[in-house]
């Protein structure tokens, strides 16, 4: 049997290995258009900061050792330029010239391309992507060479990855986003906490702006014209406002592709050609949430959607399981994480939403650090997604947490999880546990949730109860709110009652654990109360530019 893959990489380069290990009488052949079949594309901006000193040490195989392990046929410089379906053959322009590679089997492995707007400029040399091996030495040689200034077009996880690597460097940095938030796949309460990091380690972040051009400066350098009219003048420009799948190849030898370019595989990974398959960033995966179909650029994915590719080509039955796009990003001195669906995935699905913010130790413990985490529910219990960042022990949480998607575990169960515990290393009662806990309570009845979305609807209708100590108080509250810490509410019910005067009671704290204990005491005494989830902390994340009174605002100041 003759296999061609088109494409090396993750996915190309798993189905190639996977595929020898099944059948070593079995031809192999991959087809490479750059010049490294194999490489750490994650990589890229650990050596672009230094971190990773030698861009070799990102070759994760070549030619020679691919052919000397493997036995595989790998050829660099060789691009697929057509497929003949009906000859199965594919048209290759390779450094000897073109010609014609049959096969029994084709996997077409193109990955993503990165996308480039119709904006002038781009062309310029001081722009670059970041997503070969030659990008990463190109922006570093930039920066050994002296440039000082660089802009970073697109605030997702390469471009903040790019923007570290370039403060590690010692560059000065503004980060450009079209959304109106940094990292968009993260909630906006979570989003603000990098947004927040990002500033404090000097980064201007422009959200909600668009770039309209590149142009040369007298300088040497350039300047990036924005839509508002701010010029930002820079020495490097790195382009990062997405990818999309490179299906070119496909859809020009009539293989089915969706709207949005990616190619429509099986759950074998086969495509619309029984003789054809693909894997990775360029096809369209299931989302194990939603449902909805679409690419997913990560590589966990693509290397398993590969290795499933190898099995269906050699005559195994099997099948790629749905994605949940888990993903995590350091940011400085944060980490942010995700898996599962986020809420604007989840606009149209009846869901709770649940905040906690737990320690990644036991708090009694030196050097405990918050975990900020979202756990999205379904009115029927399904754990439908989770985000978190933090200093510490973020990984963690979303690894348990997409493990317990992909078994199909209830967010109750999140409760009874075992998970390791020293004061080193977690609490008791892990953050995963507490979320669990939480959604016992939302479940059943026992704690009613309010979200800070809803502040403005909350003022105009209801009685605002913060049960924080009377420092937390001091240093800034809502000026509406009544005062009544959690430990004397018991004693003082009557004068909630007469402030309440039949509206409904909205009660928070800090956190929201103190909260739940107050809305306990207010539900047994007959309120209409609910417990802000995330407390104020969230609150503040959802409305940083909230109008809070502090203690001295309310003193009358000597004249």
């Amino acid at each position: 049997m003759k296999i061609v893959i088109v494409g090396g990489v993750a996915a190309g380069m798993s189905a190639a290995a996977r595929a020898r290990r099944l059948a070593e009488d079995a031809q192999i052949v991959v087809l490479e258009r750059g010049p490294h079949v194999s490489f750490a594309a994650c990589g890229l901006p650990y050596h672009l900061s230094g971190e990773i000193a030698d861009a070799d040490d990102l070759l994760l195989h070549t030619p020679a050792s691919l052919q000397a392990a493997l036995g595989l046929d790998v050829r660099t410089h060789s691009e697929a330029v057509a497929i003949d379906r009906t000859a199965r053959t594919v048209r290759v322009a390779g450094p000897q010239g073109e010609y014609d590679e049959p096969y029994d089997a084709l996997l077409l492995a193109p990955g993503a391309v990165a996308v480039a707007p119709p904006l002038p400029g781009l062309d310029l040399p001081a722009v670059r992507t970041l997503r070969t091996v030659a990008d990463a030495v190109a922006l570093r040689e930039r920066v050994d060479a002296g440039a000082r200034r660089a802009v970073v077009l697109g605030a997702g996880f390469i471009g903040l990855e790019a923007v570290e690597a370039l403060r590690h460097r010692g560059v000065d940095v503004d980060l450009v986003e079209r959304a109106p938030q940094v990292l968009p796949p993260l909630d906006p309460e979570l989003a603000a906490l990098v947004a927040g990091e990002l500033a404090d380690h000097g980064v201007r972040v422009r959200a909600g702006v668009s770039a309209t051009g590149v142009e040369e400066a007298p300088d040497g350098g350039v300047v990036v014209v924005l839509d508002d009219g701010t010029r930002l003048p820079a020495d490097l420009v790195v382009l990062s406002v997405g990818v999309r799948p490179d299906s070119a190849l496909a859809a020009s030898a009539g293989l089915d592709v969706d709207a949005r370019g990616a190619i429509v595989v099986d759950a074998a990974q086969r495509t619309s050609d029984p003789h054809v398959w693909a894997a990775g960033d360029a096809t369209a995966v299931v989302h194990a949430v939603t449902g909805a179909r679409g690419p997913v650029p990560l590589a966990g994915p693509a290397n398993r959607a590969g290795r499933t590719a190898a099995d269906s080509m050699l005559g195994a039955e099997v099948a790629s399981p749905p994605v949940l796009g888990t993903a995590v990003v350091r940011v400085m001195g944060l980490t942010a994480a995700v898996t599962g669906a986020n809420a604007a995935m989840l606009a149209d699905v009846e869901h709770h939403t649940l905040h906690l913010h737990g320690g990644h130790h036991a708090g009694f413990y030196p050097g405990a650090q918050a975990v900020h985490l979202v756990v999205h529910v379904g009115t029927d219990g399904r754990l439908l997604g989770a985000q978190a960042v933090g200093r510490e022990g973020v990984d963690k949480r979303i690894d348990v947490i997409a493990t317990a998607i992909r078994a199909g575990l209830r967010a109750t169960d999140l409760a009874d999880l075992e998970l390791a515990y020293a004061p080193p290393y977690g609490a008791a009662k892990d953050p995963v546990n507490m979320a669990g806990f939480v959604a016992q309570n939302v479940l059943d009845g026992t704690l009613a949730l309010w979200h800070a979305r809803d502040l403005d609807a909350v003022r105009a209708s209801a009685l605002v109860l913060d049960v924080r100590g009377d420092a937390e108080w001091a240093s800034g509250h809502l000026p509406e709110a009544l005062h009544v810490p959690h430990t004397q509410l018991r004693d003082r019910l009557d004068e909630v009652v007469a402030a309440a005067a039949g509206r409904p009671v909205r009660v928070h704290c800090a956190s929201g654990v103190r909260s739940y204990l107050a809305h306990r005491v207010l539900v047994a005494a007959g309120l209409d109360s609910a417990s802000l989830s995330g407390g104020m902390q969230t609150l503040r994340a959802v409305h940083p530019d909230l109008e809070l009174v502090t203690e001295a605002q309310r003193v009358p100041q000597p004249v």
